[in-house]
């Protein structure tokens, strides 16, 4: 069955973060252009968890968690692994290291709510919710990312020290796991105090130091490589292959140079090649939604093992009950070139026609499903059966009331 387990609350009233900046100014002037400071970007911020709580997740099986040692391990700048146990911060010094625990969002479905007001962003930009919390001097030493970042202060105050400077590949710390800069010069320096929001774009080098006891909330955003994209378009291509079909030459003729490779076999080939790697546009856009939607390892829903029947949504939603999407799949919809609506989830493909065109984006836009929002999908059997076919392959999900 769902987790019952949940952690945290959402916001009353969504923060605006950017502070004056619209989203589109923001957008035009700042995003992947030049950091942004933002005093005060989310008013009376409250912790949705403790740093207890984190270090209580770090514990769990499934949790990717990493404790940073400036000192106190056995060498400097110690990088250790979760899932850890209580005596492991028990051992812990006073001061400077750091607990990162990475997609706290999907195992704390209600913490999803620090992302909402970033969501003038396209969903499949944004990676995970890091949290991290250090005691005073705690700190990942400097370093550069290669995606985009908004670090959000919660409780605590962490200096930021940043630098523009191109950064060279061999302007690293030796013997150390952790990519943190031999060389940083700082050109701007800053405190932020709970509330006060940093954005970051990618490559700019950074260092955080907590002044006190401080958790750190870090939105990151995926940034795939060209490699990796065109990698995983030549895993989608293969996987349409037929894994028995072989290169063959029926008409094979005797030629004078054995050594030659011929016209004709130079030529089968490369019709091979451009039947198989397709380039359209339609190819292109189903592939891109599927790999988009991929979970991330570890995060991939389980089907339901007593299924719901549609007697069961409906009673569930005539009874007030909410529908929720599984914290750790991803949705996403397009448009397609021929103009088909097109829903993909956790890199499944679902076509919807134009009937059922509007549950895409309701899908996508909310997490909640509640009872109003499921009205007008509930009437029609198609969008049902798209729902209940969710629902049971563990896309969306029913929360039992914790007793």
């Amino acid at each position: 069955m769902p987790p019952t387990k949940r952690v945290g609350s959402e916001a009353a009233m969504m923060p605006k973060v950017l502070g004056e900046l619209t989203p589109a100014r923001f957008l035009a002037e700042y995003w992947q252009k030049q950091p942004l400071l933002v005093r005060g970007a989310w008013p009376g911020l409250q912790d949705p968890l403790t740093p207890e709580e984190l270090a209580g997740l770090a514990c769990e099986e499934g949790v990717e968690s990493r404790l940073v040692l400036e000192r106190g391990g056995e060498k400097p700048w110690e990088l250790r692994h979760g899932p850890f146990v209580d005596d492991d911060f028990l051992k812990l010094p006073d001061s400077h290291w750091t607990l990162l625990v990475q997609d706290v969002e999907k195992h704390a479905s209600d913490l999803t709510a620090l992302l909402e007001p970033f969501r003038f962003i396209p969903d499949w930009r944004i990676d995970d919710l890091m949290i991290s919390y250090a005691p005073p001097a705690g700190s990942v030493g400097p370093h550069v990312d290669d995606y985009d970042v908004f670090l959000l202060q919660g409780q605590g105050r962490r200096r930021w020290q940043i630098s523009h400077r191109p950064v060279e590949s061999d302007n690293c710390l030796p013997d150390t796991e952790l990519r943190i800069l031999r060389e940083f010069i700082p050109e701007q320096e800053w405190v932020l105090e709970p509330g006060d929001l940093l954005y970051l774009p990618p490559r700019v080098a950074h260092y955080g130091v907590a002044l006190e006891p401080c958790l750190t909330y870090s939105v990151g955003f995926r940034a795939p490589s060209h490699r990796e994209l065109v990698g995983g378009f030549l895993e989608f291509l293969l996987d349409g292959i037929d894994p028995e079909a072989r290169y063959t030459d029926p008409d094979l003729s005797v030629q004078d140079h054995p050594g030659e490779i011929g016209p004709a076999a130079l030529a089968r080939v490369r019709s091979l090649m451009h039947e198989v790697i397709s380039l359209d546009d339609e190819t292109i856009a189903v592939w891109f939604g599927r790999y988009l939607s991929e979970p991330k390892p570890g995060f991939r829903a389980e089907p339901e093992t007593n299924p719901y029947s549609e007697n069961d949504l409906r009673e569930h939603v005539r009874g007030g009950g909410s529908l929720e999407r599984n914290p750790g799949s991803r949705f996403h919809y397009m448009v397609d070139p021929a103009g088909e609506t097109v829903l993909f989830v956790d890199g499944q493909a679902f076509s919807l026609g134009p009937a059922l065109a509007f549950v895409a984006p309701l899908l996508c836009r909310y997490r909640t499903l509640t009872p109003a929002r499921l009205r007008e999908a509930l009437k029609q059997s198609d969008a049902r059966q798209l729902l209940l076919d969710l629902l049971n392959e563990g896309l969306l999900v029913i929360y039992e009331e914790a007793d």
